[in-house]
């Protein structure tokens, strides 16, 4: 493991760390380094983030590469139709030799996890999450249990499988920060998947750990710190405030959207080596960002019409501040 950064880690010190964790996980992922970069800055942005698109696309190896790269404990939960609640959050267990009841915790309990096939486990199970991704905690039997941090749910859907799921409800959805879809690999990097097979003789690929938990917890702070300037916070708030005036919308995004956008910006700032926001970050997240929080109106759910095509509308429609060549001098207070 290379030397983490420290607790008063500068916004400079980002980008250098997240171009190795991505080289680490590329080494697994391939020819998806736009897509990890949002998953780095969704989890830099202390956010979750629901990976939606069709099986064998490597969701499951993304994140377990960030979890060895970022060094987080990692667990896995298959979410299948028969999965209760106390098999993620945990239970009470008896233990007769000492007459007590002793709480054994579930695989909630991890810095990253892996909340595998979400839409195929019943609310009452999916709802278990919400509170651990909310609040950083989970409730079992009256009694309080905290967990880890940093604390970092990745999800993964199939979109294109609906019988025997359940889709996830519009609250939960909310809750993640983004949702990102890797899509199919061009020619070329499929051959250079099976190159990379061949060549390691083995399935597994062996990511080296780029940090900790204390030193994710270090970037995530060094994020904070980056400047937003005011153009730029009312562009993110017009962009969602466009969303719910669209002709094809039913609801809009909520305030969450627009703080989405703001965080997650911030953090691709970071990730690109500035400590300041511009227009054109704010609109590579926007799509990833806004797309899960537009419901369209039920007469087209046949049509084309998606929140993904409404936020492509509102990114041409609504006029774009001036990029800024440098951070604004009142922020450098």
């Amino acid at each position: 493991m290379t030397d983490a950064p420290t607790p008063s880690a500068a916004p400079s010190e980002v980008a250098p760390f997240a171009e190795r964790v991505l080289d680490e996980v590329g080494r697994a992922v391939v020819g998806k380094r736009d897509a990890l970069s949002l998953v780095l800055a969704g989890i830099l942005a202390k956010g979750h983030v629901l990976l939606e698109d069709f099986p064998g696309l490597g969701k499951t190896l993304a994140a377990r590469s960030f979890a060895g790269a970022l060094g987080l404990d990692f667990s896995r939960a298959q979410f299948t139709p028969d999965l209760l609640p106390a098999d993620l959050t945990g239970s009470y267990v008896y233990d007769q030799r000492r007459g007590e009841f002793d709480f054994r915790p579930g695989p909630v309990f991890a810095g990253l996890l892996l909340a595998d096939e979400i839409n195929r486990t019943p609310p009452k199970t999916q709802s278990a999450l919400l509170e651990a991704m909310q609040e950083g905690q989970v409730t079992v039997e009256g009694q309080t249990h905290r967990l880890p941090t940093p604390f970092h749910v990745l999800a993964t859907a199939n979109p294109v499988e609906y019988e025997g799921t359940y889709p996830l409800p519009e609250a939960q959805l909310d809750r993640f920060l983004l949702r990102v879809a890797f899509g199919y690999p061009t020619a070329a990097e499929e051959v250079d998947v099976l190159r990379r097979r061949l060549d390691r003789r083995r399935e597994e690929v062996a990511i080296e750990q780029v940090t900790d938990a204390a030193g994710l917890a270090a970037m995530q702070a060094a994020v904070e710190q980056v400047a937003v300037d005011e153009s730029v916070a009312r562009y993110c708030v017009d962009l969602v405030d466009a969303t719910r005036r669209h002709s094809d919308v039913l609801t809009g995004a909520s305030p969450r959207g627009s703080l989405g956008l703001v965080l997650t910006a911030r953090a691709l700032a970071a990730i690109r080596g500035r400590d300041f926001v511009v227009p054109e970050d704010v609109k590579v997240v926007a799509r990833a960002v806004l797309a899960h929080r537009v419901t369209v109106k039920p007469d087209l759910w046949m049509t084309q019409a998606s929140g993904a095509r409404v936020v492509e509308s509102v990114l041409t429609s609504v006029e774009t501040p001036h990029t800024l060549e440098s951070r604004p001098v009142e922020s450098r207070r």
